[in-house]
């Protein structure tokens, strides 16, 4: 248990490091209102540095928080500062466009949340849990290659180029696209995968005499529906966290941020508020020197959605908290007027 003193010592660290960058001493603590003698300080920094919460970064008198100290910082000492009325300005002049996809939005969200931060934003839209399959067709673009195109009443229309295996024809395409229409249209999602792995199989088979082709096709096709897309903004801010970082590591950090499923693992579900991981919480070592603030927010009626900052540990935590919070408040409003606007123009159907 830390005394009022070495919190306050602790704090004000964790505070003129993030800012400055430069590990604090002292001096820097008695000018910041710490009044006590400056022996009496070094002696309080040696403490929380026994506590793993400082360390030193050379033989000076500063200190530099921990990993631990800034988990301590988090869980109880981390006051959210007033949000910049121009940053929210500029997030609601960045939302007054016309859109006409919800994936639209959740790729303005991430370019806006990385251009205000400078980190890397990462978003991911409302469950697919209650989406419907409203139609499903295919349109050839040359012998062997097909544009498959899906829409759901929530998500909008999804398309994606794809190569025919040689054992299925065009007349095995229009077939498919038949049976599609007919057994899954008008279906919720979940019962579309589930029906794609259970009935389906059995019934292709009784039209097709050689099906493997087709149902590999198909379920490629239809799995496109069930992926839940993560947007990401500033993919190539995280360059900056760590200049002295090798050229094999930046690689690594830059697939994976390329990667929907390894992105999906990274946000994990978040009840309604604010998360903050550090380092090892993040559960990939290529992030140990990095900190991700992850926030939800709720559409009725339309499930939940994930909006977060990716930066390094080092981040000023007390704004950035009040801004993705502020922002996923700004986000949820937007996703609500648009999900407003189908309901008000039919939208579902078109």
């Amino acid at each position: 248990m830390l005394t009022s003193r070495q919190q306050s010592i602790l704090r004000l660290i964790i505070q003129n490091f993030t800012q400055t960058g430069s590990p604090v001493g002292s001096k820097k603590l008695m000018e910041e209102g710490i009044d006590v003698s400056s022996a009496t300080i070094r002696n309080e920094m040696k403490a929380l540095e026994d506590l793993g919460l400082l360390q030193k970064t050379h033989s000076s008198s500063g200190r530099i928080p921990s990993l631990l100290g800034y988990r301590y910082y988090v869980d109880h000492l981390l006051q959210p500062s007033r949000v910049n009325q121009r940053e929210i300005q500029k997030i609601r002049r960045s939302f007054q466009g016309e859109f006409h996809e919800l994936n639209e939005i959740m790729k303005q969200s991430v370019d806006i949340l990385s251009d205000l931060t400078s980190y890397t934003a990462l978003s991911l839209g409302p469950d697919v849990k209650n989406r419907r399959l409203t139609g499903f067709r295919i349109v050839p673009l040359n012998r062997r290659q097909v544009v498959a195109i899906l829409v759901t009443d929530k998500e909008n229309v999804e398309s994606q180029v794809f190569e025919i295996p040689a054992s299925v024809s065009g007349a095995d395409l229009e077939k498919v696209v038949r049976i599609l229409n007919d057994k899954l249209v008008g279906e919720p999602l979940t019962t579309v995968y589930q029906k794609l792995h259970t009935e389906m199989p059995i019934f292709l088979r009784k039209y097709f005499q050689t099906p493997d082709g087709i149902l590999t096709l198909v379920d490629t096709m239809l799995g496109r529906a069930f992926e839940e897309k993560v947007f990401v903004g500033g993919r190539m801010n995280f360059v900056d966290f760590e200049p002295a970082q090798d050229v094999s590591q930046f690689k690594l950090m830059y697939t994976l941020l390329k990667d929907p499923e390894g992105l999906t693992q990274l946000l994990i579900p978040v009840d309604q508020g604010i998360q903050i991981r550090i380092g090892d919480e993040l559960g990939n070592e290529l992030f140990s020197n990095m900190s991700l603030i992850q926030a939800s927010y709720q559409i009725d009626g339309h499930g939940t959605g994930t909006i977060a900052l990716l930066g390094p540990t080092n981040m000023q935590y007390s704004r950035l908290f009040s801004l993705v919070d502020a922002f996923r408040h700004e986000l949820a409003a937007k996703v609500a007027d648009y999900y407003k606007s189908l309901d008000e123009t039919g939208g579902w159907n078109q």
